[in-house]
Parts: structure tokens; sequence; C-alpha cells
């Protein structure tokens, strides 16, 4: 039964109540063999590539997540799909540049019910396969805030000397700049008699 449920590539993992761990990253779910209204919760483990953002490299930690995938069959030959899972990326800091390691939660959910229009058809299952690997990673970089930090009162760098504001302290400042939309009233001379 669980070498049915593998469909293609092989580079994650399934657990079936209980049962033995098989790999998998693409899922036929026709092999589930659900009733509409049945549906059946997999524990699996997911292994995705490094994201690129914002010109750096980001690790996805741990190397395979431990997620959970909840498959109900809707009537017809449509499917209700839930992925949880919580992960971190391990990269620089987008304000200050030191190594950071944000953890974020997933809770994605996806419907794909061929005959109900295109809001109803999901883009990861197709022919009844399911891309769980593409969809997980997808569902991470949506669960994604604007800017990873090494923490969330992160000071950042100095615009002036590059000085990492964490470290330096609220001490550290600098005279400011004269403002250069008075600069030609500084050229003003005014002649004393």
């Amino acid at each position: 039964m669980m070498a049915a449920i593998v469909a293609r590539r092989v580079s994650g993992w399934i657990k079936l109540s209980g049962a033995m761990t098989v790999h998998v990253d693409i899922l036929d779910l026709a092999s589930l063999h659900l009733s509409s209204g049945e549906g059946r919760r997999l524990t699996l483990g997911l292994s995705l590539d490094a994201l690129e953002l914002g010109g750096e490299r980001y690790l996805v930690r741990p190397a395979v997540i431990e997620s959970r995938l909840d498959v109900a069959r809707t009537t017809g030959s449509g499917y209700a799909l839930r992925l949880r899972f919580d992960a971190a990326l391990d990269g620089p800091c987008m304000r200050c540049l030191e190594p950071a390691a944000p953890s974020f939660g997933v809770d994605a959910r996806e419907i794909s019910q061929p005959v109900g229009g295109e809001e109803l058809d999901s883009p990861y299952v197709e022919g009844g396969v399911l891309a769980l690997r593409d969809w997980a990673r997808d569902a991470l970089v949506l669960a994604l805030p604007p800017a990873l930090l090494c923490r969330p009162d992160c000071a950042g760098l100095c615009p002036v000397c590059g000085i990492d504001l964490n470290a330096a302290g609220p001490d550290h400042h600098h005279e400011s700049e004269p403002d250069p939309r008075w600069a030609k009233l500084a050229e003003l001379r005014f002649d004393q008699n």
C-alpha cells in the first residue's frame, strides 16, 4: 500500500498513522483511495531548497521539515488540502548583516475542484497528483515577513559610518549635515560698515 502512494520523484518522507516511512515530494492523491467526504492526515518530511531573497541566500532548516498534510475528498473528483509546518531560514539579517535564523509557522490551504472554475483549480494539483514540494516552498515564501531580521528590534547599520548600531550603543551619533536646501544662504555675506 505504501509504495502505491509514491509517485514520480522521491525526496521527502511520509508516515501514515504509525506505518513505515517512505520518501516523496510528489503525492498521487488517487492512491489514498478516499471516497467523498473521507479524509486522511499524513505526517510528512519535506526537504526544501535554499531561498534567494534580496540577492542573499537563505538555507531552510531543518534539512528535513516535519509537517502535516490533511487531505479530504470533496464531492466529484476534487480535494481539500491543508499543509502545516515550522521552518527557519539561516542567512544574513536584512538590517545589520549579522547571522539570522528566524523561524516561521506555515499553515496553507488549497482546494482542487477541477469542475469548479479557475479559482477552485489548484496550481499544485494536476491529474490527481499533488506537487507537494512546490506547494510547501511557495507557502513558506508567502509566510515570510517583509524583512528577515536577527531579532525584532534590530537597529541596523549606521547610514553615515556603517557601524552595527546593535553593538554601538545609544551614545553613537554624528554631527548632522546641514540641510542642502539652505546651502545658498551660507554664501550670503553682509558687509558691515
